[in-house]
């Protein structure tokens, strides 16, 4: 009977031991999944389900499987930091996420004190690395100071004998987007003709456009998201304006065209180089198109920033942060947007930017 119980005591201890190496690691992912911006949350969910899918097929996480907890942030800085809780609380190793600056900023400060590896597959405000609050914070798309550079310089050569207005949204994003232009556009000698703010989320820029075309712009910029973007360049359309409106990385979305129709034939915008456009991302591309969905704007940076944790993870053979932080530190990262590491701020080493034309209801590299 003794060497019963003991047997069974062993089976019973071996078949835990066996369920605790099998154990699912959860992981965060944070951003805007419903709201004005919840296409953008559709590319970080598509690309965070596709990567996690094929990283559990080639093995998991050292022989873990991953699991994903969405948090829903809106792009509102206090709900970002209320989900940034929520996750901690639930002691998740890693975030991917979130989308928005404003709200990548505060939740940072969350998982610094958490002790959670935060990477951003979209936060561009330069606030987010040079500033951040753990050494646990990273980003795997570019910075706003390199894109203001590229939309500065391009602006005083192909347009400075334009009238030119730049306007924001007023958000960590929009306003630090529209700063970093203007001060490129004026260092290279031109000066804009006017500078406004708007109020995000509103429905009629009439009185915006109104004052646009009363002082005869015939190129605008906008610091903001697609949704007022494409509104202002509809509205522009409708008053008869010609003005072509230039405008960063938050409109590679479909949906910009959806609000703008054939108005938004001509739209200019800068973003990093197209990942679709990479042979070796040419069955990736119909993996996700089988599933209807178009690997667009940042599939493939949401995609990615799981490739790099899993990675350095597995490199460092545990999850723990001090751990995995010392990978992503020192490791190079073969990933969908190409081979990538770190330098000391947590800002990636890829391409900066380049500058795409909306055409037919797509973005292409530009022509001109």
């Amino acid at each position: 009977m003794k060497k019963l119980m003991m047997a069974s005591v062993a089976l019973t201890l071996g078949m835990a031991i066996s369920g605790f190496a099998r154990a699912d690691i959860t992981i965060g992912v944070a951003g805007p999944f419903t709201g004005s911006l919840a296409s953008f949350g559709d590319q970080l969910k598509a690309g965070a389900v596709q990567a996690a899918a094929d990283i559990n097929a080639a093995g998991g996480v050292n022989g873990q499987k991953i699991v994903l907890e969405f948090g829903d942030d809106q792009c509102d800085p206090k709900q970002a930091v209320s989900v940034a809780e929520q996750l901690a609380a639930k002691k998740v190793p890693f975030v991917l996420g979130h989308f928005c600056s404003g709200s990548s900023i505060p939740a940072s400060g969350v998982y610094a004190d958490a002790g959670i590896v935060m990477i951003s597959a979209a936060s561009t405000n330069p606030k987010f690395t040079d500033e951040r609050p753990s050494p646990g914070v990273f980003r795997v798309c570019g910075r706003d100071d390199q894109q203001g550079i590229i939309a500065g310089n391009f602006l005083a050569k192909n347009f400075k004998d334009k009238k030119i207005a730049i306007v924001d949204d007023k958000s960590a994003y929009g306003k630090g987007l529209a700063d970093e232009t203007r001060k490129n556009l004026n260092l290279a000698g031109v000066t804009e003709v006017m500078n406004e703010s708007y109020n995000a989320g509103e429905k009629d820029y009439t009185a915006l456009v109104s004052k646009l075309k009363a002082a005869g712009i015939e190129v605008l910029y906008v610091g903001g998201y697609h949704p007022e973007a494409g509104l202002i360049k509809r509205q522009m359309k409708d008053q008869g304006m010609t003005t072509i409106l230039v405008s960063g990385d938050a409109l590679v979305t479909a949906e910009y065209w959806q609000i703008t129709g054939d108005a938004g034939e001509g739209t200019l915008m800068t973003f990093s180089p197209d990942p679709r456009k990479d042979p070796a991302n040419d069955a990736l591309n119909k993996t996700f198109r089988d599933q209807n969905v178009e690997p667009e704007g940042y599939v493939y940076y949401s995609y990615a920033a799981l490739q790099v944790w899993a990675q350095a993870a597995n490199a460092a053979g545990s999850v723990e942060f001090d751990k995995v932080l010392a990978a992503l530190n020192s490791g190079k990262f073969a990933t969908v947007l190409g081979e990538l590491s770190f330098d000391s701020k947590g800002d990636v080493t890829l391409p900066g930017y380049v500058f795409y034309e909306w055409k037919g209801g797509e973005y292409d590299y530009i022509k001109m």
